[in-house]
């Protein structure tokens, strides 16, 4: 494998440098977000940035034209400090070490209708375990979880993830393939050792794999998919949905009116891998 170019996925320390200026990205695990994170981060980008608030296919957010300073000189800009700080106080940056380690996607409306079980629990776990080891703030920037409980995810490439067969178990998802089926319950800690194991295995330089699939020996023994395992689904449509209402995101992100809008419906929203907010809970006038 030879790469042409380092691991540039952007977070709140390694910003992007665009055109427009500093372009962030700050990670939610399972999409989920608190209305008052939302809503703080649109101040952000009102004060500092375009003004806008952007979603990624990862379920992720983005701000744009934030202003910076040089880092050191010879590296590339960063934030200003009153603008990280402010970043910072919207609480979805709760640690500058692993800032681009916690790419966690999940099924949206997991625990909301449907589905095989509730992942929400095991969401917050994962990305408590992750937050818990220092060493795994070394992931790159690109390696994905995926967390999947009704096939809707079963055409997202991932390093690490796990299926849930029901309530109880799950499979795990290694690369391009299957390892065994475990307990959901053990689900955290059985990731965040393979994850582990891969930073052991990896190796360092420019070379080093970005993920699992790249790796020349399999982390675990591979299995065969189980029969059980929920067939692929199609993605939420926009509107009404089971479990809430799911609202588009424009290409040029969401406004202060939009934010507003959305925050006033739920006290926790989910962003989509599909551009789109899923407001939980029974539609209503405001959330259309």
């Amino acid at each position: 494998m030879n790469r042409f170019r380092p691991d540039r996925c952007p977070g709140a320390l390694r910003p992007w440098p665009a055109d427009d200026g500093l372009l962030v990205r700050l990670r939610l695990p399972g999409g989920r977000v608190p209305a008052a994170s939302l809503l703080a981060l649109a101040e952000v980008a009102e004060r500092y940035g375009d003004g806008r608030v952007h979603v990624t296919g990862r379920a992720n957010l983005q701000v744009r034209a934030l202003p910076g300073e040089p880092d050191g000189g010879a590296g590339p800009a960063r934030l200003r400090p009153d603008v990280l700080a402010a970043v910072e106080a919207t609480g979805l940056l709760p640690s500058r070490t692993h800032d681009l380690a916690r790419n966690l996607m999940a099924s949206p409306q997991t625990g909301l209708a449907g589905g095989r079980a509730d992942l929400r629990r095991l969401v917050d776990g994962l990305d408590a375990t992750l937050l818990a080891d220092p060493a795994l703030g070394g992931l790159p920037g690109r390696f994905l979880l995926v967390l999947d409980d009704r096939g809707d995810l079963a055409d997202r490439s991932c390093d690490l993830g796990v299926v849930a067969l029901d309530a109880e178990l799950g499979q795990l998802r290694v690369g391009d393939g299957w390892g065994p089926v475990v307990p959901l319950a053990d689900a955290p800690r059985t990731v965040v050792d393979l994850a582990r194991r891969f930073l052991d295995v990896r190796g360092d330089g420019p070379d080093a794999p970005w993920h699992v699939a790249e790796l020349v020996e399999p982390l675990v023994e591979p299995c065969p998919p189980d029969p059980g395992l929920p067939p692929p689904a199609p993605a939420p449509p926009y509107g009404v949905v089971p479990g809430g209402v799911h609202e588009p995101v424009p290409d040029d992100g969401l406004d202060r009116a939009a934010v507003e809008r959305l925050t006033a419906a739920a006290p926790v929203l989910v962003v989509t891998p599909w551009r789109g907010v899923l407001v939980p809970g029974p539609p209503n006038e405001e959330s259309r």
